[in-house]
Parts: structure tokens; sequence; C-alpha cells
């Protein structure tokens, strides 16, 4: 296919954060279709995950279920602050190339509000894939609590139950339980086969560091609010469902009115449509928003 964003105009490059217990790995079919588009496009491994994780000894099999509970983590440490700096300094390389599009998936959107405070100069366009995107709630915990998202089967995900002072958010992805299975499937990627959320299951990793979904992770009116914003919302997603991707949008839009999300929706679970092409669109059609070619304006929605 054809770079959209034409060929005499630079390309932008895309800076892909994953979600959480996630790794680079989870955007690498939506990378390698931009990269056949002859796009730009690098996926980041947040400090502590992708080759930097710590899977604990007791995860592996066969599983040590009571140590699983009081094993510690090396990720306990690591801040959004950490994650910020870490994505902001591969920003910085990318834009030496030209316009930069930031995406977050699901927490990964957290670290995009942070980035976006610290280099909102180097930015073109934030895109939020189904992501968190706290405005005037300060929290990820605050946002979750809402009655929009009283539905979300993150509830229903049970974590391993850690001591608080372990600092982690642990979950048993390689869990033998029947049911903890149907429920990542229904959370996550209920349209896809067992196969497929297996292997899905086995790329994730089971530590994440609790302090990011306490953090004030609201974007700053005049440094993150001021760079076009786009909104992917996944209508079949089950872990953010779309009642609070939509109070997530209104509440951006109330902060910022003068530079309101542009909304997309695609038909697809937490973890993305099954063809990634469609994905790729949507952050093609952003490529072009960049170059001002094929505007649409702030507030389109489809």
């Amino acid at each position: 296919m054809s770079n959209l964003a034409g060929a005499d105009a630079p390309l932008v490059t895309f800076v892909l954060v994953h979600g959480s217990g996630s790794n680079a790995y989870g955007w690498s079919p939506v990378v390698a279709e931009l990269g056949l588009r002859g796009q730009r496009a690098v996926a980041v491994d947040l400090p502590g995950h992708g080759p930097g994780a710590y899977l604990p000894l007791s995860y592996q099999a066969p599983q040590d279920l009571e140590r699983l509970r009081t094993e510690p983590s090396p990720i306990a440490g690591t801040t959004l602050a950490d994650c910020a700096a870490h994505v902001a300094a591969v920003v910085r390389r990318a834009h030496r190339n030209g316009p930069v599009v930031l995406a977050g998936q699901s927490l990964g959107g957290v670290t995009v509000n942070a980035v976006a405070d610290l280099v909102p100069e180097l930015i073109s366009h934030l895109v939020y894939v189904s992501a968190l995107c706290p405005a005037k709630r300060a929290s990820v915990r605050e946002l979750m609590a809402t009655p929009e998202a009283a539905d979300s089967f993150i509830f229903k995900l049970t974590p391993v139950p850690t001591a608080p002072e372990l600092g982690v958010t642990r979950v048993n992805w390689r869990s033998s339980d029947p049911e903890f299975f149907r429920t990542a499937k229904e959370a996550m990627g209920a349209d896809y086969t067992d196969t497929e959320v297996r292997t899905m299951l086995n790329i994730l990793e089971p530590d994440e560091s609790a302090a990011i979904g306490a953090a004030d992770g609201r974007g700053l009116p005049h440094r993150w609010g001021r760079i076009p914003r786009t909104f992917v919302r996944f209508t079949e997603d089950r872990t953010l469902p779309p009642a609070p991707q939509d109070l997530m949008i209104r509440e951006a839009d109330e902060l910022t009115p003068d530079n309101r999300f542009r909304v997309r929706s695609l038909a697809a679970p937490h973890i993305g449509p099954r063809d990634p092409a469609l994905l790729a669109d949507e952050l093609e059609q952003v490529a072009r928003l960049c170059h001002g070619a094929g505007a649409q304006g702030p507030a389109t929605r489809a």
C-alpha cells in the first residue's frame, strides 16, 4: 500500500506504548503492517517490561502458588515518572527525523499523558487506543471507581493476592483454572479463538507496578492539552468498556474545549481488531492530519 501521507511529505514516526502486563511485542502486528506501508514505527518496552521484565521463579512451571503471593519484584520501584522519562527519550530521538505521533493502548495512555506534559513541543499528535486518559480524575483508580466502569471485566479478573508492601499488581496469566481463562478471554479477546487467547496470555507479563495505577496521571491543559489528539474507541472492549472510554473523552474535552478529541470507533475487543490493517488505517489517517492533508477537524466522530 502507498504512503497516505504523500510521497513528497516527510514521514511521521509512530511511537507506540503498550498497556499493563504487556510489552512492545503486543504492537508487533500493527508495526509490521505500518512498515509494509512504508511508515516508520517503534514500539517501546516500558521500564521493567520486555527484555527487562521479571518473571518470578514461582510463576514458572511447575508453579508455586503460595510463593507467588510473596515473591518480590523489582518493578515495584517503577514510577510513572520513570515511564515518562523513558518514552520521552525515545520521542526526542524520533523527532530528529520529523513529526512524531505518540500512541498508547490501555494503561499506556497514562504514560502518554505524562510524556505529553514533558515534551509537548516534540509531539504532533496523541492517539489513545482504548486507553486510559485521566483528565479531571487524578488516577486510574479514580476512573475505574466511577459508575461508568462498573461493568468492566477487570474486576472479575482476580489478581494474585499479594501483600500491599510488595508494590505490584500480579496476575497469573498461566493459571490452569478454566474459569480464569474464560474470564480473561471475555475481558480481552472474546471474538478470538481459545488458541489465539492462550498465545496472547503467554506473552503477557505477570507483574505491573502498583504505583502506576495510583499515580496522578492527568495531563496538564497548557502542555498535554495543546496537542491535537485522537481517541480510537473499541466498541467491543470489556476491560475498558465504551462507557468509561466516553467518560474520559467527555472530561478531557471539557478540560480543553478548544482542543477536543477526534474520535474514531472500531468494533474490537481490548486487545484490538483481528486485522491489524484496521488500526493501521486509523494511524495513517492521523499521519495525514499531521501533514495538513485530509483533515477532518478536531471533533470528528466515527
